[in-house]
């Protein structure tokens, strides 16, 4: 019974985390860059916008996620 439980628990998990999951180049999108941070610098922002509010009052700056910058794009056929 307590196996049968766990076993259900850790499908439940396994299947939301894979639901939920999106490419690491689309949630990173944009990095804290300075002095402090270098190049590329602190890149853990989706957006310009929590970027920015890291980067206030601060010598820094946002700039684009070169690993999403310089991503390859699907064509698809050609």
């Amino acid at each position: 019974m307590k196996r049968s439980i766990f076993a259900a628990a850790v499908v439940s998990i396994a299947v939301a985390s894979f639901g939920m999951s999106t490419p690491a180049a689309a949630q990173d999108r944009y990095c804290l860059q300075g002095r402090i941070w270098g190049y590329p610098g602190n890149c853990q922002f989706a957006s310009y916008g929590q970027c920015m509010a890291s980067a206030s009052g601060t010598n820094a700056f946002c700039g684009i996620n070169p690993r999403y910058a310089y991503a390859r794009r699907w064509r698809g056929y050609r």
